[in-house]
């Protein structure tokens, strides 16, 4: 036969208290004298006993778990993001759990309806899309609801976003600072919070230098490579003139923008500047390392977390808190405008000095 587990009784009996106070302590409930507590410590170790942590949550009317729900839990900004936030939790006294959506509104749904099932006591969530209204009706007035990086419009929640306003005119105003005049901007979906905020940013910028803002110049997608890719081939093609320099809404834009210039025997800094948002881990790796505004990603996770479980536990919280952005200066802006551009014969603009030495003769763009 199995021996029997031992139980709380047993631990109060060989740290002579009575089992109510050995409960109390365990459950951080109880604060006690040196002496006593390291009493309850020793006969835990001697009794090697191991609370029953769903007796403890049936008892307290609690998980002790929360969730988070990423749209994609592969893309090292929300991974980085997560492991903050589990850390943070941990040191906190609760689980995490981790669910990524694909950006799937039904699957967000589902997401927030597991806190009226109790399966979490409270939940952070992330999105990358527009809300239809679903997710505005379900978390609104909500207290155990921490919305992360972009908004829900119109719900009641806390929320804790970057400055991507400030961060949109950093990186603008950087170009800007080097000499460009024609400088373009690729961003993420142009219906989302944090694209629609880097993108008045950049127009900010630019009318404070007494610049205009060239719609021919602007191009919105998604916050992926192929859409970075999409956007620079279509902005040095379809342009009266190409811009010298172009603001990217995330790094990963910007590995698509690099991609393009490469694919059209082009590169950067020479032939176009490039400043980014997000400053990934990979963005000092690429050639050129990036010029990028970095967000505290480390800092939003954790405090996520803790704002949640403040809520959970009844304390007040602000609705809004936004974290400062940080310019991170590196390889890709050149501080000199590059110089007079013609077009290619086949279509795409390159630099005529380079026409004649560029990877492919006197053609370097390759389709």
């Amino acid at each position: 036969m199995r021996p029997k587990a031992p139980t709380i009784r047993d631990v109060a009996r060989a740290a002579g208290v009575s089992p109510a106070t050995v409960s109390r302590y365990l459950n951080r409930n109880l604060s006690l004298p040196a002496a006593t507590a390291a009493r309850i410590d020793r006969a835990c170790k001697l009794c090697d006993y191991r609370p029953n942590r769903l007796a403890k949550r049936l008892s307290l009317g609690s998980s002790e778990l929360i969730g988070l729900a990423t749209p994609e839990i592969a893309n090292p900004f929300f991974a980085a993001l997560a492991a903050a936030a589990e850390d943070e939790a941990r040191r906190l006294g609760y689980s995490l759990v981790i669910t990524s959506t694909n950006g799937d509104p039904d699957v967000e749904c589902a997401n927030i309806d597991c806190l009226d099932a109790r399966h979490v006591d409270g939940l952070i969530v992330l999105t990358n899309r527009p809300d239809d209204g679903r997710i505005c009706e379900r978390i609104s007035g909500r207290d155990d609801v921490v919305l992360l990086d972009e908004d829900v419009p119109g719900a009641d929640v806390a929320r804790i976003f970057v400055e991507n306003e400030q961060g949109g005119y950093q990186a603008t105003r950087c170009l800007i600072e080097a000499g460009h005049k024609r400088i373009g901007h690729i961003g993420g979906p142009s219906e989302l919070f944090s694209a629609k905020e880097r993108f008045r940013g950049f127009a900010a910028a630019l009318r404070a230098a007494g610049l205009p803002v060239d719609p021919g110049l602007v191009r919105f997608g998604d916050y992926d490579r192929v859409s970075g890719l999409a956007a620079i081939r279509s902005l040095m093609s379809d342009a009266s003139a190409p811009p010298t320099a172009i603001f990217a809404g995330s790094d990963y834009i910007a590995t698509g923008v690099l991609q393009g210039l490469q694919q059209m025997g082009l590169d950067s800094p020479r032939d176009l500047s490039i400043t980014s948002f997000d400053d990934m881990p990979f963005a000092e790796l690429l050639h050129p390392p990036l010029t990028t505004v970095r967000q505290p990603i480390d800092r939003m996770g954790r405090l996520g977390v803790s704002a949640l479980i403040a809520q959970i536990r009844g304390e007040s919280q602000r609705r809004l808190t936004r974290l400062p952005t940080t310019l991170i200066v590196r390889g890709s802006v050149a501080m000199i405008p590059p110089r007079k551009t013609t077009r290619g014969a086949k279509g795409y603009w390159n630099r005529a000095d380079r026409a004649a030495t560029g990877p492919q003769g006197a053609n370097p763009i390759q389709t």
